[in-house]
């Protein structure tokens, strides 16, 4: 298996690393300067040539352009690590941890609090095909991309809300989930958000709103006193570890399934 990471990850890479091996396989990392897609070698061109040497690729990147095209010219699997657009792997992990704690995906009540971004987008595209309530609850002018949530509301399986105020949806949560406010590429606009994100803190307040059955998930890495505390982070009720773990799990099925073991 390639792996391209034109964004650097931690656990992207060591999940997959990792979970390969565990499957028999060889993965190797292809860093921002080994391939520099797009600059350097075409998208099209380094699919064609990666997929005459291996059987699987896996590739993390800005653009969702990018994976797409992938996807078109490459004869092998391409799985998405991540896009600026959506993140299905760790969405996929995400249902699988919620299954674990909570029993079930279908019929619980998501609640999440931060930035409308790529993790949001792939909550609202699980939404479109299994049956549950989710909730975003963002900043005004931060709201994710209004087709996606069109296309899930359309799909008329799920309960979707979009809404500026997280103390006002939060009570009956299943899940209270978090994600940086600045993500990789928006590191500039740091200050800027963290002024426009005040009051989208998760912290033991708004738990508390939630109810006595929720639990907090985090898709990690965390800037702990930014959009979540300490404190929330490090209760009994955090499964954010369980929740990394995970990746590899979720991504070891999607990997069997891709090469169709």
């Amino acid at each position: 298996m390639s792996m391209i990471f034109a964004k650097p990850s931690m656990r992207t890479r060591v999940s997959f690393e990792t979970g390969f091996s565990l499957l028999g396989g060889h993965a190797i990392y292809l860093g921002p300067d080994d391939i520099q897609m797009g600059k350097r070698e075409e998208t099209r061109d380094a699919a064609r040539v990666l997929c005459r040497y291996n059987d699987i690729i896996m590739a993390r990147v800005f653009g969702h352009q990018d994976i797409l095209d992938l996807a078109k010219f490459a004869t092998v699997p391409v799985i998405n690590g991540l896009t600026d657009y959506n993140h299905p792997c760790q969405i996929m992990a995400d249902a699988l941890t919620i299954i674990e704690h909570v029993g079930r995906l279908e019929g619980t009540k998501v609640v999440y609090v931060g930035d409308g971004n790529n993790i949001v987008h792939s909550w609202l595209l699980m939404a479109s095909v299994i049956p549950f309530h989710f909730v975003c609850a963002c900043p005004k002018g931060f709201e994710p991309d209004k087709e996606t949530v069109e296309k899930a509301r359309k799909a008329g399986i799920s309960k979707i809300e979009i809404t500026n105020d997280p103390k006002e949806v939060v009570q009956g949560a299943d899940v209270v989930y978090s994600d940086v406010w600045a993500s990789m590429g928006q590191k500039e606009e740091a200050a800027y958000r963290k002024q426009a994100f005040q009051g989208f803190q998760v912290d033991e307040f708004l738990m508390k709103l939630a109810g006595p059955k929720a639990y907090f998930m985090h898709c990690l890495p965390a800037e702990r006193g930014v959009e979540v505390t300490e404190g929330v982070i490090e209760a009994p009720y955090s499964i954010v570890f369980p929740q990394a773990e995970n990746r590899m799990h979720a991504q070891n099925a999607i990997m069997l399934h891709a090469l169709g073991l």
